[in-house]
């Protein structure tokens, strides 16, 4: 028996939190857990308090994944072989190359060859816009030798690839980047609509793949969606793109571009301009300032400048030359949207008048339906022959 001056024995409670509690306290809840309360008061774990267990909890393995039943006799799909660019030139040209030779075929389907037929032929290749001179031209070497007597539709094929290929094959001639430039400076000038940043785009693609460094210059201050669209194409190839707000002066962010291109030692620089009609004086006036800003820091720049023409204008192709090539110095065409339109012959009809380089053609919006520009495969295509032919 314990005597009455020994200690009392402490109990759990007691030793635990330094007194003994109130036999009818209930346990305090957190509200009543005084602001004072020490810290670790609040961080005993529940069983120490009350005694009983605490079950873990018991992980559960993950369900197995749900495989949709396979469906019997489902087609694999085949990815579609790559076109050639003979096979897409020839679908681009598809419009002017049928009104061309549905025309022919009827004329000359059992018909024999007189004045007539000759005066009807000039009407069919001009009215596909291959220009009069053309016209008159390939009359007369279906007619040399010929008269009166009947001439297959594709013997007169033949004579109109012919003769296309020998007005266009003087001005196929590529752009050749001199490398001894950096940059290699190319303006890049057009009517609105043109596709102008567009063919930007897709000749800086072409320039990364022969492993050129490329700079964009962002020029087209009008159209907010110009600057974001060449900003678009400078993510996808690499290149790094010159751009100011929208309305900024274009002639002083060219000249920008110029001076970090020549810093960074870039291979190519692409100067995109604003699309602008070529009867407007104002705007082709600021075109011209373009080139005089870009030549106080280069006096042979711009090294190339190329005029982007859509096909489908026609016979307004003819005065968009001369209105550029009198302010921007043009040194070469590249011709788009020949997918378009049945007037594709416009290409000759430029070719035999101006006889300006012809650098590039367009028959699609993919990057790889730009592409240098061929005599004999314009030729045969516009004329519905076969490649090999």
């Amino acid at each position: 028996m314990m005597s009455e001056n020994e200690p009392k024995k402490r109990g759990f409670f007691s030793r635990l939190f330094g007194s003994e509690p109130e036999p009818a306290a209930s346990p305090p809840t957190p509200d009543a857990v005084p602001p004072e309360a020490p810290l670790a008061d609040a961080a005993i774990a529940p069983e120490l308090l009350t005694g009983e267990a605490v079950p873990l909890p018991i992980a559960m393995p993950d369900p197995a994944p749900v495989q949709a039943a396979p469906v019997p006799n489902t087609p694999v799909p085949v990815p579609e072989p790559k076109r050639s660019w003979w096979r897409r030139l020839t679908e681009g040209l598809s419009r002017t190359s049928s009104a061309l030779t549905t025309g022919i075929t009827d004329l000359f389907t059992k018909r024999r060859l007189d004045a007539g037929t000759l005066e009807d032929l000039e009407d069919i290749l001009i009215q596909a816009d291959l220009g009069l001179a053309t016209a008159a031209r390939v009359a007369r070497a279906v007619g040399e030798g010929r008269y009166d007597r009947q001439i297959e539709p594709s013997e007169v094929k033949a004579i109109l690839a012919r003769e296309v290929e020998a007005i266009l094959s003087p001005v196929a001639q590529p752009l050749v980047i001199d490398a001894t430039k950096k940059p290699f400076v190319i303006l890049m000038v057009g009517v609105n609509g043109s596709g102008k940043t567009t063919t930007i785009g897709k000749l800086a693609a072409k320039f990364r793949a022969e492993g050129r460094s490329v700079m964009l210059a962002a020029g087209d201050t009008f159209r907010a969606a110009a600057i974001e669209q060449l900003k678009v194409w400078g993510e996808r190839t690499g290149a790094e793109v010159v751009s100011g707000n929208q309305g900024a002066d274009a002639s002083g962010l060219a000249f920008e571009a110029l001076q970090k291109a020549k810093a960074a030692g870039t291979d190519v620089l692409l100067v995109d301009t604003a699309g602008r009609l070529q009867n407007k004086t104002g705007l082709m006036d600021e075109l011209a300032k373009v080139v005089r800003v870009i030549r106080k820091l280069d006096p042979e720049a711009p090294h190339a400048a190329l005029l982007v023409l859509d096909a489908t204008v026609g016979q307004n192709a003819l005065s968009q030359v001369e209105a550029f090539g009198d302010t921007a110095g043009v040194t070469g065409l590249v011709m788009t949207k020949l997918d378009g339109t049945a007037r594709g012959g416009i290409l000759v009809a430029l070719a035999a008048k101006f006889g300006l380089p012809v650098h590039f053609i367009g028959v699609g919006e993919g990057v790889e339906d730009l592409e240098p520009f061929s005599a004999r495969d314009f030729a045969r295509a516009v004329s519905g022959l076969d490649e090999a032919a």
